[in-house]
């Protein structure tokens, strides 16, 4: 196969093409090998075995990775992908007749609707905008927002619930469903406890501190311990300075306002989180948004945008900021973050980099995605995480240099506006962060990270054995198991609870509208006895559902993750 500019990234990959023509930028890649000395020894098919030799370009490139990158995509079968759009389609004319019955008050109507006497005025409800909710998210609503009576673990127990109207309503019985399998939940050191010694120091501090602080940073809510979490911050991260927010969703909407404004640009990755976008619309700056994870559209708008500057002036860019997660919470993929400060340095730009769920998840250390990859930390503009996973805790943080700190201090609205952060949740994050760092004198944070990294691994490989379409990167912690069709959502979300195992289940528009999946999160506290009892109830139910849709079987093996493996071909 010849390489050219559209199987070919910005370090030299080559993608595997799709065959169905199913958005080709999504999920059209198989499988992706990148920057190691040699590629993993696999017998691939014909085709795929010449692409993924041509995949490692550290000969062409100084080695931009230090590790084997590998991530996959498999493609939408076609027959799964028209099935899907169908159910989509009969479940919306349903939709229009039951409106229909509610508009005739044949059936009984329980949506927000307008008051007859405000018929005139500017509706307050929209009515077509809430088609989806009212007719297809209705249906399924019992696989959310369910109640949790205890800390959210390797197991919890969930309130039982009933209704009696089709999920307009429910009713707790007073009963709890105890010892459910945690799947769901981002804990993925185990840090959510009510044991050790995570929850004395935080009881402690409670009884010296109490709960809240009644103020903002900038007056007198300012603590010793806040400033010790921020100290302990930079030095986690590596870089010079950090400061931390109460919340996480704000600490990028509230921020990334801060930081650019009109006459600016932002260079968008298409998955990236609602709070980044949040931030980027209410910045006022101009957004544009490149492919997921993919350096060629990126590099493509970085020259575009240094070639054209600013629409009708042409003026240069004020600032042109790429941003970027870490792990993307719905794809489990990784950013390809070599190559994006390779392009950043290249064009001059500024990155800020989102490590929501790679803080603690990723590195031989825990320390994130730059640590994942052996990079140096200073080379990200703007580091940016939360506390609310990999710490068991809540809030997030911004840091790097001291100037960019000390800005954001008096021109953050988070930072001058917001409340400051619980002490105990404080003492919760100084805690479990010094724990991963090996500060409080035991290997109990290295064993959680090396853990949480073999369950990944482990998890992910098996259910790749067991046929079913898994998206991401091997060492993600976030591992998406495709469901495609709507009827599958609640239907899976249902069989598992009844088998006692807490799993998440999303659909549009969280996502594409045939890429409806469930999303396992895997923790360091899960034993292998959970992983194995929750992947034979997967696999039951897969079996039941007929969820097990993979063409490209890897036949089981006990070898480890980058040793030989042998891929047997499924018809269709």
């Amino acid at each position: 196969m010849t390489e050219s500019p559209a199987t070919k990234t910005a370090n030299g990959d080559v993608y595997q093409r799709v065959k169905n023509g199913l958005k080709p930028e999504r999920n059209g890649l198989l499988s992706v090998t990148s920057c190691h000395e040699r590629p993993p020894k696999k017998h691939y098919h014909t085709e795929e075995k010449k692409e993924v030799a041509r995949g490692c370009p550290e000969s062409r490139h100084g080695g931009l990775y230090r590790r084997p990158f590998i991530e996959s995509f498999e493609e939408t079968p076609m027959l799964v992908a028209v099935l899907t759009y169908m159910g989509y389609g009969i479940l919306t004319l349903f939709g229009y007749l039951r409106d229909f019955l509610r508009h005739w008050q044949i059936e009984k109507c329980n949506i927000a609707r307008e008051k007859e006497e405000q018929r005139d005025f500017v509706p307050l409800y929209q009515d077509f905008e809430n088609f989806y909710t009212r007719n297809l998210y209705m249906r399924i609503r019992d696989n959310w927002n369910r109640p949790i009576c205890s800390v959210p673990g390797a197991k919890m127990d969930l309130m039982e619930r009933i209704s009696h109207d089709y999920n307009w309503t429910f009713e707790y019985t007073g009963q709890t469903v105890p010892d459910v399998i945690n799947l769901g939940s981002y804990n993925y050191l185990g840090f959510a406890e009510n044991t050790g010694l995570c929850a004395e120091s935080a009881a402690e501090v409670t009884i010296k501190y109490g709960v809240g602080v009644a103020s903002t940073r900038q007056e007198i809510g300012n603590l010793d311990r806040h400033e010790e979490l921020e100290k302990l911050v930079a030095k986690f991260v590596g870089v010079e300075s950090a400061m931390a927010f109460g919340m996480g969703f704000a600490t990028n909407s509230m921020n990334i306002p801060a930081l650019v404004g009109k006459g600016c640009l932002i260079l968008s990755d298409e998955l990236n989180h609602a709070s980044l976008v949040l931030g980027a619309r209410l910045s006022g700056s101009t957004i544009r948004v490149f492919k997921h994870n993919n350096m060629q559209s990126l590099e493509k708008l970085l020259r575009e945008s240094i070639v054209h500057g600013q629409p009708r002036t042409h003026r240069p860019w004020k600032k042109i900021l790429i941003v970027v997660e870490g792990i993307y919470s719905m794809e489990g993929s990784i950013v390809r973050l070599p190559e994006v400060i390779a392009l950043k340095k290249r064009y001059r730009a500024y990155l800020y980099l989102d490590e929501a769920h790679s803080i603690g998840a990723l590195g031989s250390r825990g320390r994130g995605v730059v640590d994942y990859f052996g990079l140096d930390p200073r080379d990200v503009d703007v580091m940016m995480g939360t506390f609310t996973k990999s710490f068991g805790a809540a809030g997030g943080y911004i840091a790097g240099k001291k100037e960019l700190i000390e800005y954001l201090r008096s021109h953050s609205h988070s930072a001058v506006y917001a409340t400051s952060m619980s002490p105990p949740v404080v003492e919760q994050i100084i805690t479990s962060m010094k724990c991963i760092m090996g500060e409080d004198g035991t290997t109990i944070g290295r064993d959680r990270v090396r853990q949480l990294a073999e369950n990944t691994v482990y998890f992910r490989r098996r259910l790749r054995e067991m046929g079913f379409i898994i998206y991401g990167n091997e060492d993600s912690p976030v591992v998406p198991m495709m469901l495609y069709m709507p009827a599958k959502i609640g239907a899976f979300g249902r069989e598992m609870f009844k088998r006692n195992i807490g799993v998440v289940v999303v659909g549009f528009p969280a996502t594409p509208i045939i890429e409806s999946r469930a999303r396992f999160c895997i923790s360091a506290a899960h034993t292998k006895d959970m992983l194995d009892r929750a992947l034979n109830v997967i696999s039951e139910v897969g079996d039941l559902l007929q969820l097990k849709y993979s063409r490209h079987r890897i036949q089981p093996s006990t070898a480890r993750p980058f040793d030989d493996s042998v891929y047997e071909d499924i018809d269709d």
